[in-house]
């Protein structure tokens, strides 16, 4: 066995790694282009590879250098990312360069419970994590959804609201306005930058895999969800609506829609991704229509001991700073360009 560094987008070994292990979106070279193009990461991987050449295990990463301090992110505005092994022994000697690295490392795992062994790490966060089992025939999972979901749709339909995908880049601004929209006024929290949104239209959208579905009333977008796809998964990455119109209820009606959807196309299952632990409105949502539920634990190995003084006082900024874009009177085209800033320092 020997391990080697790779840049995993363009690499064959990555390739062959994530087809034979059970990858994610989150694993995929085209999300690692996403946040290539958006944020110029330097994303790298570490491998384990067997003596026949092939490998076995692996993790990507990332190293970031700027204002707060070095640190290692297994993966940046990633829901989670597993690592890709089976044993502790292949934890530890693939992230042994990590620690010599002598700084914090950050990783978020859902489906694999090897690093929470590691007692060199703390759990400081966690989140939900949602799916939806997609094998049962369309009408075993209508029966399946909560009744107040189905409720939902039904008055949906009635009230006009029609779902279609996107074609154009038209709606993906559309789409993007109500996700800033959503962001700003009742998160109070500034958006991803638009060209990550046009980055993950190129790579997974004009490459069949992706989606974006809108809902349509009155011949305006009210609604949109963003779907990526990987293997034979679907993925709820994004989903905004516009608060005036939610008494129709597009909501419920898409996610009923990209359930459609899926099983068109054979897909297996639906990953509804991450939920803050604190949204319980969110929570609520996805779980009408999940069949599984787990936590996703966001773990944090710290060499000194904790944060230094000047990470302190820049953790306290950016909430300030966040709290003054967000402003209802502050234009929302200075609270996207707020995002465009200072996105990639929230990782």
């Amino acid at each position: 066995m020997k391990i080697v560094r790779i840049r995993p987008q363009t690499d064959s070994l990555w390739e062959r790694l994530v087809q034979s292990q059970k990858s994610t979106v989150f694993h995929s070279p085209e999300w690692m282009e996403v946040l290539t193009d958006t944020y110029d990461f330097d994303i790298r991987a570490q491998v384990l590879v067997n003596e026949a050449g092939e490998p076995e295990a692996g993790i990507p990463f990332c190293q970031i250098e700027d204002i707060k301090k070095k640190r290692l992110v297994t993966l940046p505005f990633s829901d989670y990312c597993d690592p890709l092994l089976e044993s502790y022994e292949q934890w530890t000697s693939l992230t042994e360069p990590f620690f010599a690295e002598n700084c914090p490392y950050t990783i978020r795992c859902v489906h694999n419970d090897v690093p929470l062994a590691d007692d060199r790490f703390q759990q400081v966060d966690k989140a939900k994590w949602h799916g939806l089992d997609l094998n049962p025939d369309l009408d075993s999972l209508w029966h399946g959804v909560h009744s107040s979901a189905r409720r939902a749709i039904r008055k949906a339909e009635r009230e006009g609201v029609i779902v279609r995908i996107a074609e154009q880049e038209e709606d993906l601004r559309a789409f993007f306005e109500l996700h800033l929209g959503v962001r700003k006024y009742k998160y109070r929290m500034v958006a991803q930058p638009y060209r990550f949104f046009e980055s993950i239209w190129r790579h997974f959208i004009e490459t069949q895999q992706g989606l974006l579905m809108v809902a349509i009333h009155q011949d305006k977008i009210i609604g949109g969800v963003l779907f990526l796809v990987w293997k034979n998964r679907l993925y709820y990455k994004f989903n905004a609506s516009a608060p005036i119109n939610l008494a129709v209820r597009p909501n419920d009606l898409m996610i009923w829609e990209g359930i459609k959807y899926g099983k068109t196309q054979d897909y297996t299952y639906l990953d509804f991704g991450l939920s803050d632990w604190d949204q319980e409105g969110l929570v609520r949502y996805k779980r009408k229509f999940a069949t599984e539920e787990k936590t996703i634990s966001f773990l944090r190995y710290e060499p000194d001991g904790g944060p230094t003084y000047q990470e302190q006082q820049l953790r306290r900024l950016f909430p300030q700073l966040t709290d003054l874009f967000t402003d209802e009177s502050v234009p929302d085209t200075i609270t996207e360009k707020a995002g465009e800033i200072l996105y990639r320092f929230f990782t």
